[in-house]
């Protein structure tokens, strides 16, 4: 069986990047192909696969610019020739579950979410002053475009699989399909309760638009209460700015640093909405209270104090009225994306601190821990070429 690895591009180890090392252990013979590939930016284990790259790879600038040439990748992610492997299993949050493979070839592909930048983050990513005038008059025609190709590449795969039932519901909306859900690994074993916590709070983030980093500097300049802040990105110049002597800005850090501040922290602060979300999994896993914004991937992730209040994803196991949560809380929801509302869920916090134990949050923690998603990932991926082979033998 000659497997094809197709994954948006790479340029840094984030969440889809540690999913793709997992895949590159479970198939150290699969060929990797991605639209762009800035050498030594991800793990050794994904460096050494062959990658195979688009002729986007060659564009000027593209190491940073990479989406200006949004437009493109459509076109570029189909100049792969993959007829000649058997499984295609594509790591996709933009557009490369829209390679093609062969008439007989099984194609999975594991969705962090449908394309981004078209559906669920569009307004974060263009409104506002974000776009030129030029841009102002092409850009709806480019997301109307790239909404009906994502549509239609959705036909060439064979089965979805979820990162989260909050995006098998997108997958159900934009492409009416159904998806299974595998959430995606958290390495726990890099995180440990510290002795105590700290005064501080804690941010990790990318500065992405709609990551919402801003809510949380503007919620904390009203409180005075410390905050740190780790991460960069497109908006971290306009953030920072606007912070007051309270919020420490540390940019990215490494491994060990980063988990003596997750176990320092007093709780960690999550204000925006993400497909899964790995960073509240590392503050639990390292002991520590998550306060984030009560939408998308955290509604599985955290067990809040304050959950009977939120309506879970569809698919998600509800609580019936009146029920308990089972399970001790790690964390505490805010209904608004607003400095306001995340100020009184901190104020909410501190007057319950007392409920939250580090025990609690290390073992909702390592329900998601990597072994377990290796071991889930092999046992679908196994399952679905299985049922694929099935339907072809049933047509000789």
């Amino acid at each position: 069986m000659r497997i094809a690895i197709v994954h948006d591009w790479l340029t840094g180890m984030r969440g889809g990047e540690k999913c793709l090392e997992v895949f590159c252990e479970l198939y150290p013979e699969a060929d990797i192909f991605t639209l762009l590939h800035v050498p030594d930016s991800v793990s050794g284990i994904i460096e050494s696969h062959p990658i195979h790259t688009s002729p986007i790879q060659h564009m000027p600038g593209v190491e940073t610019k990479y989406r200006y040439f949004l437009p493109l990748m459509p076109s570029a992610i189909r100049m792969f020739d993959l007829s000649e492997y058997d499984f295609i299993l594509s790591s996709s949050h933009c557009v490369a579950k829209g390679a093609r493979g062969g008439e007989d070839a099984f194609h999975l592909c594991y969705c962090y979410t449908p394309m981004r930048y078209a559906w669920s983050a569009y307004d974060e990513y263009f409104s506002g002053g974000r776009v030129g005038r030029p841009l102002k008059w092409v850009l709806p025609r480019t997301m109307a475009y790239l909404r009906g190709w994502d549509r239609e590449s959705s036909s060439g795969v064979n089965e979805f699989v979820a990162i989260s039932h909050t995006v098998a519901s997108r997958i159900r909306e934009h492409y009416g399909r159904e998806a299974d859900v595998l959430y995606p690994p958290v390495d726990t074993d890099r995180f440990c309760p510290g002795s105590r916590e700290g005064e501080y709070y804690l941010v990790v983030s990318a500065f992405a638009p709609y990551k919402k980093v801003d809510v949380a500097v503007e919620a904390f300049n009203r409180l005075g209460r410390p905050l740190k802040v780790v991460g960069h990105g497109q908006d971290f110049e306009r953030v920072r700015r606007l912070g007051k002597s309270n919020v420490e800005f540390l940019g990215w850090q490494d491994d060990s640093t980063l988990a003596e501040l997750y176990a320092g922290c007093r709780a960690f602060i999550f204000p925006g909405v993400e497909d899964f979300g790995i960073t509240p999994l590392e503050a639990q896993a390292s002991g520590r209270p998550v306060i984030a914004l009560g939408e998308g991937g955290v509604l599985e992730t955290v067990v809040a104090a304050n959950r009977d209040k939120f309506a879970p994803p569809p698919g998600f196991p509800a609580l019936e009225a009146g029920s308990d949560y089972p399970g001790e809380p790690t964390g505490l929801f805010f209904r608004e994306p607003t400095p306001e509302s995340l100020v009184e869920a901190v104020l909410e916090f501190e007057k319950r601190e007392s409920e939250f134990r580090p025990e609690a949050a290390r073992r909702q923690a390592e329900k998601f821990s990597r072994p377990r998603f290796k071991n889930a990932a092999r046992e679908r991926f196994a399952s679905g070429w299985a049922a694929h082979m099935e339907r072809l033998a049933s047509r000789v």
